[in-house]
């Protein structure tokens, strides 16, 4: 039998250090996906953004972030203590289990890089992703994966791996930031019209989404948590397969709307729609394929819907992940409570709303202080001429420029 439990430890901590790496590949995706849906001369800056902000994550979690969720028993947060004290699991490894989380975190800050692309700059950005990722992101997640319910507030609340507790709070943290923020220079015109602001790499934008598919798997079905016995397999599995399935569904149906819809398929929309899928199983992608099917679905609906939405009301969204994260991560953890009998709509609802409300005035309030003592947004020169060459000195493509001249 010692046997046995040394073989569960070892094939669940696996399973966590495997599908951890799969989602820190996810960076790359986004990265990727986000330079590909802006503008070139932006593109040095987003690049910095994404890989700085992970390694933060990674740093500030590890230093306190973690503790917060997973320390103590408080029904606010956990311990205030340093770097994984006091904190033991006798089924797994807590290095494995801290990796696996802190990735989590990163994909949060992942989220907001593209919603406020183009136009913040670089280090007021990074200081807001230090208070993400080692306080506002780990309360949170104390209230739900951290077993608190917020005092009994949540209690039956359902996330498998993160719509709501991952998406939907860099989504609410986004929103925040780019209602103080403001729109694009040239996006909306006078008379309310919407000026296309087109990508400058759909390829690699493609890429970005493939690469975001690929690490999902490691999302969803590293959430599984263990990985000791047939049934377990069977589970990540099963995952698997329905994470597949959204995203599939996701895009499908994002290519026939949009084709039905504009005489032509839009490719940002069947990647999004992809994503949306992706997003919104993560709450419950252990329900099936049929739900599974049913979440993709309903997913590239509410993208297309969404984007629109979002320009109707002025909110500038250069990469459509507000409509990919926020509305989906909503979805998805509804979705939970109308498919699953044994989850509450009620404590669904009460859930969204209980991380929603904090997670948007705690980022709110961050972001004011930030817009105060740094200022948020590059100047109207800076913004014109790219935000690469006045934050970096450098050129995603100097041969292009050269070649131009």
């Amino acid at each position: 039998m010692e046997n046995f439990a040394d073989v569960q430890y070892i094939l669940t901590s696996f399973l966590m250090l495997f599908a951890g790496a799969l989602v820190m590949w996810m960076a790359a995706g986004f990265a990727m996906l986000e330079a590909g849906l802006t503008r070139t001369k932006n593109n040095v800056v987003i690049l910095i953004k994404n890989i700085v902000l992970y390694s933060i994550a990674c740093i500030v979690y590890y230093v306190i972030g973690y503790n917060l969720m997973y320390g103590g028993d408080g029904a606010f947060m956990g311990d205030i203590a340093f770097a994984l004290s006091g904190i033991t699991y006798d089924d797994h490894s807590l290095m494995a289990d801290f990796f696996f989380q802190v990735v989590f975190v990163a994909t949060a800050s992942s989220v907001i890089s593209g919603v406020v692309a183009e136009r913040m700059k670089l280090w007021p950005f990074l200081v807001f992703v230090v208070i993400l990722s080692g306080f506002i992101y780990p309360i949170q997640g104390h209230w739900s994966w951290g077993g608190s319910n917020l005092g009994g507030f949540m209690e039956g609340f359902s996330d498998f791996a993160g719509s709501t507790i991952v998406h939907s709070v860099g989504g609410w943290a986004a929103l925040a930031g780019v209602l103080l923020l403001g729109a694009r220079k040239g996006k909306y015109t006078k008379d309310g019209k919407v000026r296309p602001i087109m990508g400058s790499n759909l390829p690699l934008a493609t890429l970005g989404t493939f690469i975001l598919w690929l690490g999902w798997f490691g999302f969803n079905g590293g959430s599984v948590l263990a990985m000791g016995t047939q049934e377990d397999v069977d589970s990540i599995a099963s995952v698997f397969a329905a994470t597949n399935m959204a995203a599939a569904t996701g895009a499908v149906t994002a290519a026939v709307i949009t084709q039905l819809k504009y005489g032509k398929v839009d490719l940002t929309m069947v990647l999004n729609g992809a994503l949306g899928g992706l997003v919104a199983v993560t709450a419950g992608p252990d329900l099936g394929m049929f739900v599974a099917f049913i979440d993709g679905l309903v997913a590239a609906v509410l993208v297309v819907l969404a984007v629109s939405f979002f320009d109707k009301l002025r909110i500038d969204d250069p990469v459509g992940a507000l409509s990919v994260h926020l509305v989906n991560g909503i979805w998805g953890t509804l979705a939970v409570g109308i498919f699953n009998a044994d989850v509450s709509l009620l404590a669904q609802i009460k859930g969204i709303v209980a991380v929603g409300l904090f997670t948007f005035t705690a980022s709110f309030a961050v972001w004011y202080v930030l817009k105060l003592i740094m200022g948020l947004r590059v100047s109207e020169q800076e913004e014109y001429d790219g935000e690469d060459q006045h934050e970096t000195g450098l050129e995603a493509y100097p041969e292009f420029a050269k070649n131009l001249k």
